[in-house]
């Protein structure tokens, strides 16, 4: 994924002057809008496509935002989604939030508090998008290594050195060194203190604080 890929924003909301309002605003700073009238419509016809995030109106005729939101987490799609409340649904929201939302925005919106919010949904999905695409990188990786390599593999990942992981699978230090030389290549780097980093967790991704 690169920077040039389009950045979408998807609005769901039953008040078509909302949705326009919202399209436009997302529309003057470069970004691409997609309305929906709808829960349903939304689910009926989009394929989510990354970078991207969704505004939704809470109250909707049908299915609501939080039932949308729901169907959502129980589909595993990982969208940001930004919850547009009026003043009443502020309790709910925060709720919500604690079930998947990333944030919400009160209407009447401030338009740069509501772009705000927007761009850091969609960096968050940026990040998530990242993070899946070197997963899948590395598990390719994985997959190219012999049986030997990847025991060499696990050791390394424990710190081990070539010595260690020698006397730990019973081979010479200079084969060890051979099976160590082939993974970095496989891995694309040049040390195993940079093979560990390809590993380390990922910070964790955190929800806004309204």
């Amino acid at each position: 994924m690169t920077e040039q890929d389009p950045q979408i924003v998807y609005v769901v909301d039953d008040d078509a002057a909302m949705r326009d309002s919202i399209a436009e605003l997302v529309d003057s700073v470069g970004m691409r809008a997609e309305t929906y009238p709808s829960a349903q419509a939304f689910l009926d016809v989009c394929k989510p496509r990354h970078p991207c995030c969704l505004v939704l109106d809470v109250r909707m005729p049908g299915m609501s935002g939080l039932t949308l939101l729901e169907r959502l987490q129980t589909q595993g799609a990982p969208i940001p989604v930004i919850l547009l409340t009026s003043h009443g649904d502020v309790p709910m929201a925060v709720d919500s939030m604690k079930g998947g939302a990333f944030d919400f925005v009160q209407k009447p919106y401030r338009e740069q508090a509501l772009l705000d919010c927007i761009q850091a949904a969609l960096s968050l999905d940026r990040d998530r998008q990242n993070q899946r695409e070197t997963g899948h990188r590395l598990d390719q990786c994985v997959s190219t290594l012999t049986s030997r390599e990847r025991d060499v593999f696990d050791q390394m990942l424990a710190g081990s050195t070539s010595k260690e992981i020698a006397r730990a699978l019973d081979i010479s230090p200079r084969t060890a060194e051979v099976h160590r030389r082939n993974v970095l290549r496989k891995f694309k780097v040049h040390s195993t203190k940079a093979l560990i980093a390809l590993f380390a967790p990922a910070p964790a991704a955190t929800q806004r604080a309204s």
